[in-house]
């Protein structure tokens, strides 16, 4: 038995002060790369990621794009709507049922998702990607301990469905 593990005791001022500073430090970074592409592409980062998805899958239903971007459908909704008003990607109906709608990118948007910057978790992928498998099962758990300590009752998160179906 690791008694290390089993010790408790406060941490210092010290120590919460770093870990607070760090997760701060990864807000930031999301912050401002949102502040970025707004301000040199006119989208937003949910809106990138669905360009994105639409350039290297195709046409997709909005399903579809919900878990290849995980999020929930009712957020994919939001986006293609200002997406299309923007002229990047428009609804098309290729089925006999009415009901089925593809969302398929324009010529300004495959442009955008070829010429704009990665998504900011593709630099967090080709950082873990260097990790021993060990690392990578280290950082999920100790970040689920601290996303764990938040009451998520009061939010409402995005979770992903079927891992296999999540291209990253």
């Amino acid at each position: 038995m690791n008694t290390e593990q089993n010790t408790f005791s406060e941490p210092s001022h010290a120590q919460i002060k770093d870990l607070i500073y760090q997760i701060r430090r990864l807000m930031q970074a999301g912050s401002l790369y949102t502040k970025e592409l707004d301000r040199n592409y006119k989208v937003s980062s949910p809106q990138l990621s669905c360009l994105i998805a639409l350039y290297e899958a195709g046409p997709l239903p909005p399903s579809h794009i919900a878990r290849y971007i995980m999020v929930k459908s009712s957020t994919v909704t939001g986006i293609i709507d200002r997406l299309e008003h923007k002229g990047l990607v428009r609804r098309t109906r290729n089925s006999p049922d009415r009901r089925v709608i593809n969302i398929e990118l324009t010529d300004k948007g495959r442009m955008l998702a070829e010429n704009a910057p990665s998504p900011i978790q593709q630099k967090i992928v080709d950082g873990v990607k260097r990790l021993p498998r060990r690392k990578i099962d280290e950082i999920i758990k100790n970040i689920k301990l601290l996303t764990d300590m938040l009451d998520d009752q009061d939010f409402d998160l995005d979770q992903p469905t079927d891992e296999s179906k999540i291209p990253l």
